[in-house]
């Protein structure tokens, strides 16, 4: 199976390298605001999930949203024997902050009373879980750059 995450993680490393070469121009809405930051987010959260999944996680959960309006987790996925809750930040430049300070402590907050709802739905709670964080950035010069953190932050 890693073998196939490797695979679609070339492969949509590949396609972004397309993309930036042939960048176009944002979309808009109606309104005329930029959804350039949506179209990015999903695109992270793609590309992180492969990375993830070649990385050696077993993923079961994107985008779950919270009940009580806590938010959404990006992706949930066992480590080994450690349940990670991992959050997202896809960026246009690697200098805009580092990804464990790309969290806010709001979003933190946010993030970690998520996870006790799901944790809260679960038949048997895990033994350890922790909260990671994925930066994924385009590098006009070296192409997409992935970096993650574990046990980013505390819940």
């Amino acid at each position: 199976m890693r073998l196939f995450a490797r695979f679609m993680y070339g492969a949509l490393v590949w396609k972004e390298r397309r993309r930036a070469q042939f960048a176009q121009r944002p979309h808009r809405d109606k309104a005329g605001s930029s959804l350039a930051h949506i179209v990015t987010g999903k695109r992270g959260e793609t590309l992180a999930y492969w990375y993830l999944r070649q990385a050696g996680y077993t993923l079961v959960a994107r985008n779950r949203p919270s009940q009580w309006g806590a938010g959404e987790l990006d992706l949930i996925g066992w480590d080994g024997p450690v349940l990670a809750f991992i959050e997202v930040k896809a960026r246009h430049s690697s200098e805009v902050a580092a990804p464990e300070d790309a969290v806010s402590h709001k979003q933190r907050r946010r993030i970690a009373k998520a996870a006790e709802a799901y944790l809260r739905r679960l038949a048997t709670r895990p033994e350890s879980y922790r909260f990671d964080v994925v930066n994924i950035f385009w590098d006009p010069d070296v192409g997409c750059q992935v970096r993650l953190v574990k046990d980013a932050f505390r819940g």
